[in-house]
């Protein structure tokens, strides 16, 4: 039998994995779950689903700026168990609120944003523990085989919640996501290894200098800095998407919802299949050229979304082709600029970076999803659709006329 080599032979990095994997399901499934409870049992058009996505992103603002000290000074795992713990709680809420009959627009309010501060900062805590958990020149590996899960989960999770949606009530299936919040959290809680790098422990409380430390830092750093600005936005004009997205594909293409999981499922595949070419890729172009190409790449096929037409097959077709491509390109440039920024940050602040990237695409993300959701409204959803992707079109060329274009990895410039 072949011997496991890299962290194939790294039984807490699996553990971490594992967690990770089966939490990425759920967080899929509860994604899209929760505002299609709202449009499907509750009714709701483009500004409330514009809203509830400015519920669910708002947290990545305060809990970004303000979780990131502390994420740096707690030891990282009880974070992440505390995170999944709480968002199981918060989704078995729902369909118990539902056999009450007090499911409300309000209550889905209440769950998006309570779901976003406990996916922040799972996220965050996340980012952290990695490079503490493996060596340096296993954090690009571990990046990828995340993004690998990530991108199952992409296609997993909308093809279950597609199926769960047409067998239970929306609010039901919701709550059975809550599962998957439960496994992880016993994974994580398997994992014995101290971190190679713990975090510095300081009793001092949090001062205004420990939240914006990340922000200036980021900001400081010649390659952070264009990545964080092309995050910003991104992160803006995808939240059109989050607004208005399930209501185009069921309302204006008439697919229907399980056409619609399958659909988000597709990107799925791509997101593997760009997790996969990942390594290859920084590897020939290097990290910055491979993160501004890909970039770009994910907006001008994102134009395919609003070109969707005809019968619902084929505009299923139109839907199928820009999740597959976006999710693969987008992939690469998720992987890599993770990559590139933990290899660039000092690992004291690696939590605080993370932490301004939350808040800054939060606030990105709760003003594009209100805009979104009013401009879908007064100009259509089509119209709109197309705006944003020209917007995440033009992003990446801000790498494009900075250091970033020319470095090939962390330090290295071409």
């Amino acid at each position: 039998m072949a011997r496991a080599t890299g962290l194939w032979a790294h039984p807490d990095f699996l553990k971490l994995w594992t967690a990770q994997t089966v939490s990425s399901f759920g967080a899929r499934i509860a994604r899209e779950g929760l505002p299609l409870a709202a449009v499907i049992t509750l009714k709701a058009g483009p500004e409330a689903v514009g809203v509830f996505a400015a519920c669910r992103l708002g947290p990545q603002v305060a809990v970004g700026l303000f979780a990131g000290p502390l994420i740096d000074r707690l030891p990282r795992r009880p974070v992440l168990i505390a995170a999944d713990l709480a968002r199981a709680l918060v989704l078995i809420a729902i369909p118990l609120a539902a056999l009450l009959h007090r499911l409300t627009l309000v209550e889905v309010y209440v769950a998006g944003a309570l779901m976003g501060v406990f996916n922040v900062a799972f996220d965050m805590a996340d980012h952290a523990y990695l490079p503490s958990l493996v060596a340096p020149e296993q954090v690009l590996e571990g990046n990828t085989k995340l993004g690998t899960t990530d991108a199952l989960a992409e296609t997993g999770g909308p093809a279950i919640y597609g199926l769960l949606f047409s067998v239970l009530a929306a609010p039901i299936a919701v709550g059975v996501t809550a599962i998957t919040y439960l496994i992880s959290a016993l994974s994580l809680a398997t994992i014995r290894a101290r971190p190679a790098s713990a975090p510095a422990e300081d009793e001092a409380p949090v001062r205004l200098l420990d939240i914006v430390a990340g922000l200036r830092g980021c900001l400081a750093h010649p390659l952070v800095r264009p990545l964080l600005a092309t995050d910003f936005i991104r992160s803006f004009f995808g939240a059109f998407y989050s607004a208005l997205y399930l209501i185009y594909a069921i309302d204006v293409l008439k697919i229907g919802v399980l056409l619609l999981g399958l659909a988000v499922a597709c990107g799925g595949v791509g997101g593997l299949i760009g997790a996969g070419l990942t390594p290859a890729l920084t590897r020939r172009m290097g990290m910055g050229p491979i993160i501004v190409v890909t970039g770009l790449f994910t907006g001008v096929v994102g134009f395919l979304t609003p070109l969707a037409g005809g019968p619902p097959l084929v505009a299923f077709g139109f839907l199928v082709a820009a999740q597959l491509l976006s999710d693969a390109s987008g992939t690469v440039t998720e992987i890599s600029a993770t990559s590139l920024r933990q290899a660039s940050m000092p690992p004291a602040l690696l939590g605080r970076a993370a932490g301004a990237f939350m808040a800054g695409g939060g606030l990105a993300g709760i003003l594009g999803a209100l805009i979104g959701g009013l401009l879908g409204h007064a100009l259509g959803v089509r119209e709109t659709l197309y705006i944003a992707a020209a917007g995440i079109a033009l992003a990446p060329l801000i790498g494009l006329f900075s250091p970033l274009w020319r470095t090939r990895e962390a330090g290295v410039a071409a």
